[in-house]
Parts: structure tokens; sequence; C-alpha cells
């Protein structure tokens, strides 16, 4: 073979072979392309197969997953949209199940019931699409402890019965620093649509009352709006609660410690004139008006509770059965029945350490005595307005002594 045939057939050989390696090039990159291709199509079926699969419904629990502080009224809360609520659960840490109940809408759910305070509560929620597909939420929470949070204690009770001088008195649990916020989340009406102002004794109790006296026969209704409501730096309000309480005759009892006598009128006229005996002039009486904040058929009186002490340290007294006995101030002033001191006394002197007695007797039991009468004649609310013994007026804090204010003093001590 002459060296020209050579080169020629070498060349057709090299042309051949990169021809080979050419296409072979060519066909591997083609089939990595159309790979990706297939992946990328086959990754988008997929997730347009979940989406297919997964549920419309959006469920929303309240409070937030994770969230302290909670309020135990209204604060729970399970919602939904774009579906329907088909199951909630809502337990405590340890397993305790909490009653609840789904609307009629199926669009929510709440607690049947208060929460406790300074508990971790857990709640799982399920919901349908209108595709019948479910959806799940789940959340964890602890509610407000008592330490971050504060309550009012407030008489008189829910559907009592009380006389025309009892106010709404409220003793919050903490000192109140935003008095403005929790005097207004407290309204109290009246069926007689009388005015009702609240005035601030200190930074824990507020008592809340109309100019004059209730009208008789009314109805007092009390709300408390003060869940979550910041009653001083990161202590809220966990009371959501109305109490509604009724208003007797209008009976007014007047002492005078002068005649030594006790004039009773119901609903404007007198029905009863009973002798009494006052403090002595040594222990006189408070003046002004009182309301009876408590009733006991007997109880026992110890004068080294309220600083009546002889040098023994021991009370002055202290009886044990003192019949017929009606709280008139916190400081142990009351009215009362007297089985110990002499018939005579009643009508003709004063004799008590402060308080206002009535001829009685021993045991509580005689329907004669005028200690009976007037105990059994008397509701917590009655108005007790004593004169001329001699002593200055109450204060309007001792007790439920508010009256003693005319109307500017009372209204300025609103935070609202």
């Amino acid at each position: 073979m002459t060296d020209s045939k050579r080169r020629k057939g070498l060349m057709a050989a090299s042309a051949l072979v990169g021809g080979v390696l050419m296409i072979s090039a060519c066909s591997g990159g083609g089939s990595k392309a159309a790979a990706e291709e297939s992946g990328k199509k086959s990754q988008a079926q997929v997730d347009e197969a979940a989406a297919q699969k997964t549920s419309a419904a959006l469920i929303k629990i309240a409070p937030k997953d994770g969230s302290d502080n909670a309020g135990i009224n209204n604060d729970a809360k399970v919602t939904v949209s774009k579906g329907t609520l088909t199951n909630v659960q809502m337990t405590t840490a340890d397993g305790t199940a909490v009653q609840g109940q789904i609307s009629a809408d199926k669009k929510s759910w709440k607690p049947a019931g208060q929460l406790q305070r300074a508990t971790v509560y857990k709640i799982a929620a399920e919901a349908n699409d209108s595709s019948g597909r479910t959806a799940h939420e789940n959340a964890s929470f602890t509610t407000v402890s008592p330490a971050n949070s504060f309550i009012g204690n407030f008489t008189p009770e829910d559907g009592s019965t009380v006389g025309v001088g009892m106010p709404v008195s409220i003793n919050f649990d903490k000192a109140i620093a935003n008095k403005a916020a929790v005097q207004k989340g407290i309204t109290v009406t009246s069926s007689s649509g009388q005015k009702v102002v609240g005035h601030w004794f200190g930074n824990q109790r507020l008592d809340l009352r109309p100019q004059e006296y209730w009208t008789g026969g009314s109805t007092v209704t009390l709300n408390l709006k003060l869940d979550g409501v910041e009653g001083s730096n990161g202590v809220y309000g966990v009371q959501q609660k109305t109490v509604t309480f009724k208003i007797g005759r209008n009976q007014v009892s007047t002492v005078d410690a002068n005649t030594k006598m006790m004039t009773v009128t119901r609903d404007g006229k007198v029905i009863k004139t009973i002798p009494i005996s006052a403090g002595s002039p040594e222990n006189k009486t408070y003046q002004g008006q009182m309301v009876i904040s408590e009733k006991f058929k007997e109880t026992r009186m110890d004068g080294s509770t309220v600083g009546f002490k002889g040098t023994d340290g021991k009370g002055e007294y202290d009886i044990k059965d003192v019949p017929h006995a009606m709280r008139l101030s916190s400081s142990g002033t009351f009215i009362h029945g007297n089985y110990w001191g002499a018939k005579s006394i009643f009508g003709g002197v004063n004799t008590s350490h402060g308080c206002v007695g009535l001829s009685d007797t021993k045991g509580a039991n005689d329907k004669n005595t005028p200690g009976y009468w007037f105990y059994d004649n008397s509701m917590v609310g009655d108005v007790v307005i004593v004169k001329n013994t001699g002593d200055k007026t109450i204060q309007p804090d001792n007790g439920l002594n508010g009256w003693n204010m005319d109307w500017a003093q009372w209204t300025a001590g609103s935070a609202v």
C-alpha cells in the first residue's frame, strides 16, 4: 500500500471514529435533559396529587400555641374557615377532659365553663372541608396564675334581697393601679333608673351606689367584665359575671341617744318605737347613717378584739351568746339584744361600750322581746341612723357606710 492510500485510509477511519464519538456525545446529552424534565413533571404531579388530598379547612385555635397568662373565661376557642368542625378535644396536662360544645353551624367551639387558673390546657381539633378532607390542628397554652391575676369579692350575693341602703361593695385581692380601666369593666344598673356611681376607698375597694337610697322593690344588676383587664402591671382580671339582687321594702330606723328610743319606719310610716341603750358617756356610739351588713341569731362578743381590755389583757367583757346581733361597722359596732342588763336601762340610760342594745332574753327564742322583733323585721342592707350620741360621725369605709358622704364627695372618688 502506498503512503497515499495509507493516509486516505487513516483519515476515513478517523472520520468514522469521530462520527461515532460525536453521535455518542449527542445521544448522552439528550438522555440527561429528558430525565431532568421527566423528574420535574413527576414532582409536579406529586405536588398536585398532594394538594388534591390536603383539606382546604383552616382551623384556628386561641390562645395561640405556647401562650401563657391566658384568660379563664373568653380566651379559649376554636374556629374554622372553609370547612366545618367535626371534633374538638380539650384536656388539662394530666388528661382531664374539659367539656365544650361545637356551635350549631359547626364553625366554632368553646369550653362549657370557666377554666382554672395556672393550668396547662391542650386542644386538638379536626375539621372537614366541602370535599370531606380532614384537617388537624393542635395547641397548648397556660392560663393566668393567681400571682398574675386579681379577683373582686363582692356583696350582696346573687339572688339576694337586701335593704335600701345596701351598696355594691367590691374588695379586690390585689392593689389596683389602673382604677379607671377596672371601674369601666364594672357596671351597676337599677330597674328604677337611678344613676349609680362608684367611689374608691384606697386601692382595693370600690363601692357603688345611687345618690339616694335604692328605690324599694327595684332590681339591681351588677356586671363584672374584668376578664383580661389589666389592674396593675402584669396583673389581669379573670371575672366575667352577672349578679342580680332585689331591693326590699324601705326600712330606716333612727336611734336617738338623747331620748334613748329607736323609731322604725317602713315605706315612710312609723311601725315601731323601741326603747334602747346606747354607748355610755365614756364609750359613745358613733353617729351617722349605718347599714346592717351581717345578722347573727347569736354570737360571741369579746371586748379584747375591739380594744376594750383590762389590766390583765383580757376583754372588759366576753359574752359568748349575745342574741340577735346585727353588724353596723367593721370596727365592732352592733345593734343587738341584751339579756344581762336590767330592764330599766332600756329607754332610761346609756350603758354600752358603743353598741346599741335592745331588751332581750338568753337563748334568742323569746318572740315577745324587742330584740327578737327587730331582728326578725330587719334585713341586711337596712339603714340604722344614730344621732345625738356626742361622738364623731362614723367613717364611710368603716362598714358599708358611704351614705355619710354627700354626693359631691362620693362622685369625687370615682375614677371615670
